[in-house]
């Protein structure tokens, strides 16, 4: 497994860094099989009216899955332990959907045809960054149902997840409601009210 570790307004010195190690193995060490990578975002907060201001972010990469917690509190060793709790409990989750599936899945190879990938992918465009101001995400978008978005929105930690819809090949967004529940955004179809 490689881990990843990052600072943003604090210095990750070797006692920090260790720490993470040693929380983040025991938080992992069940799902070493299917994660690839983790990635540990730490930052402190400098504005005096953010009550919790240390600010433990964790992304674990698990076989093609994104499962992403973070946490936050007046301790820095405290959010490694809230968000290190976190992930183990959603990597659990993950696992024991993937054994329910294992039981009536249907290999890969067998639905995906095999494609040759274009030598030029750029074409006659130009590579160019975006603004200072604008954060852009690149993602590939699943054709996953509607359930299975809402479960990996739950591994995500966030408050929507974009996915593309198994019944309609359109690209839907589910998110969770202010009052409970899931709401799901999809697009209408011209000349519909």
């Amino acid at each position: 497994m490689k881990l990843l570790i990052q600072g943003n307004n604090i210095t990750v010195t070797d006692a920090i860094h260790s720490y993470v190690e040693e929380k983040l193995d025991k938080a992992v060490k069940h799902f070493q099989g299917i994660t690839t990578k983790v990635d540990v975002h730490l930052s402190v907060a400098r504005n005096a009216r953010i009550a919790n201001k240390h600010k433990a972010e964790v992304t674990v990469y698990a076989n093609g899955t994104v499962i992403r917690a973070q946490e936050g509190s007046e301790n820095l060793y405290a959010s490694i332990d809230l968000v290190a709790d976190k992930i183990a409990r959603q990597l659990r989750k993950y696992k024991e959907r993937l054994v329910d599936q294992s039981q009536n899945h249907v290999k890969t190879s067998a639905i995906v045809e095999e494609k040759p990938v274009e030598k030029d992918l750029i074409g006659d465009r130009t590579a160019e960054l975006p603004s200072e101001s604008v954060r852009m995400k690149y993602f590939a978008i699943p054709s996953i149902s509607i359930e299975e978005a809402w479960e990996q929105l739950q591994l995500v930690d966030h408050d929507f997840y974009m996915f593309r819809n198994k019944d309609t090949d359109e690209i839907n967004v589910i998110y969770i409601r202010n009052h409970g529940g899931y709401g799901v955004i999809q697009p209408r179809k011209n000349g519909d009210e």
